[in-house]
């Protein structure tokens, strides 16, 4: 069976369609896959606007709009269905679970992805949200695959991922038991204590999902997608799609505006990075090949289907490689909001990092903000290195370490595809493309969906950056000169 004729009139569930991902996701089914059924989508009240109406907001935002222009009628499939994946049953009404009576395919996407979440919050959204999803799913009569969101870093402890479930780090039972029955600040306390080969609340609530899935097994037909990194869109719909300030694309955003001068973390370490529509295109065929695994009954082994979405061996860029490119794309296309030319970078020395942070960070903020409060305006600068150094913190694990992640069951999945879905299913092709090019896009998009400036910089923001640029390495001479010329005068003094 082909992937487009599997979809052909079957109903799919998604949770997390507001999220990065599930957005992507949710557009990419719409567009190509036209034939499919109706497409539920779980939303929660937010901002006094129920799912319905977030739905209407979420259709209407700029990744939607080849959609928009090519099959508008395709988008009439998209139902929004109220609920909340903290909540017992997901919050879902019992006239909108009768609604859900022939879904045959669910992507369970939701999840909190803060780092720096509290732990009851990662439990209830990550790891019971998954129990309760399952428990829906194990009611539906013609589910052919349910198709679970995890991460690559779900084992932060294993310097090498292979496709499989590895051991437990704690009884999710006993866990969700736990967030049940504590406050925020008991759990808190609790959490270094009760995982402590996890840097944050996210790796450690998404491991235990996937044993919850893995328990599933038996009952319900289950495969399990582990991204890495996800950043901005390849291909599709467009190049350089993105939402969210989350992870490496704040610290870029905070380095190409001048605000962000220095890091302390390894300039060596080479991360893994995957598009977020290569993430999509792997759960769309990941989960096809998951289902006929399933209905075909070809189980020697009694393991659940686990692929890795990542770049794997095709990474070659180190994080000092991609600052420094990072730099040269900003000179060439600068920030409109851009304050001073993007310099700085990468030390593993603490006492030099903490030296360039005050002088080259807090006090130009502290100063900046004194301006902008004369002119009366709130100041800005400080909250924003606050935040920066949050971010960094959140991030100093992954920032400092590397890690190597199989992916052969996914890249076996595109020998799936026949001839006429290869060009609209194709994921790999990333790994072997132009990454100059491809950060080049990510820029235009974090400008254009982010900052909300024009993907293509002004005359103005481009002679702003050469006049910075004369400064900064004017400053940089006379700085040089007069120290040369300060110790110059003291050894001849000390001669004399």
């Amino acid at each position: 069976m082909s992937l487009v004729n599997f979809y052909k009139d079957q109903d799919i569930f998604i949770t997390g369609g507001s999220g990065f991902i599930g957005k992507v996701l949710l557009e990419k089914i719409v567009r190509s896959l036209p034939n499919v059924g109706k497409i539920y989508v779980l939303l929660r009240n937010k901002k006094n606007k129920n799912a319905q109406e977030r739905l209407n907001e979420i259709l209407a935002i700029p990744l939607f709009r080849r959609v928009r222009r090519e099959q508008p009628e395709s988008l009439k499939k998209i139902i929004a269905i109220d609920g909340d994946c903290q909540e017992l049953k997901l919050g879902i009404s019992p006239a909108n679970l009768e609604m859900l009576r022939n879904v045959s395919i669910i992507f369970h996407v939701a999840a909190t992805v803060r780092f720096d979440d509290n732990l009851r919050t990662s439990i209830l959204l990550n790891t019971r949200g998954t129990h309760e999803l399952v428990k829906i799913a194990e009611g539906l009569a013609n589910l052919k695959i349910f198709m679970h969101v995890s991460t690559t870093y779900a084992h932060p402890d294993l310097n090498v991922l292979e496709e499989k479930i590895y051991p437990a780090y704690a009884d999710w039972r006993t866990t969700i038991k736990l967030a049940e029955t504590y406050d925020i600040e008991t759990l808190n306390i609790l959490f270094p204590k009760y995982a402590p080969k996890h840097p944050n609340t996210y790796t450690f609530t998404k491991s235990l999902g996937e044993h919850i899935i893995e328990e599933s097994r038996h009952k319900i037909p289950v495969a399990i997608l582990r991204p890495s990194i996800v950043v901005s869109s390849f291909e599709e719909p467009f190049p350089g799609w993105i939402d969210n300030f989350n992870g490496p694309a704040a610290l870029l955003v905070a380095c190409g505006a001048g605000v962000l001068r220095t890091h302390c973390c390894n300039p060596d370490a080479i991360h893994d990075f995957v598009p977020v529509d290569m993430c999509a295109k792997s759960l769309i065929v990941s989960a096809f090949s998951a289902a006929q695994h399933a209905t075909n009954q070809v189980v020697d082994t009694d393991e659940v289907p686990v692929f890795n979405c990542c770049s794997s061996d095709k990474r070659y860029l180190t994080t000092n490689d991609i600052v420094c490119l990072g730099k040269e794309l900003v000179i060439e296309n600068p920030l409109e909001k851009c304050i001073w030319l993007p310099e700085g970078g990468i030390t593993q020395f603490p006492v030099w990092h903490y030296f360039r942070f005050i002088t080259l960070q807090i006090i130009p903020s502290i100063l900046l903000d004194c301006l902008i409060r004369l002119a009366q305006h709130p100041p800005v600068l400080l909250r924003l290195q606050r935040r920066i150094v949050s971010n960094a913190q959140v991030l100093d694990v992954f920032l400092n370490n590397e890690w190597a992640f199989d992916n052969k069951k996914l890249k076996s999945l595109e020998t799936l595809l026949i001839n006429k879905e290869w060009s609209d299913f194709k994921f790999m092709d990333f790994c072997d493309a132009d990454h100059i090019e491809y950060y080049k896009n990510a820029l235009k998009g974090g400008k254009e969906f982010l900052l909300k400036e024009n993907p293509e910089a002004s005359p103005g923001a481009r002679l702003r950056m050469r006049i910075f640029q004369v400064v900064h390495y004017y400053l940089q001479f006379m700085g040089t000169f007069y120290l040369v010329r300060y110790l110059l005068g003291s050894m001849v003094s000390r001669i004399n």
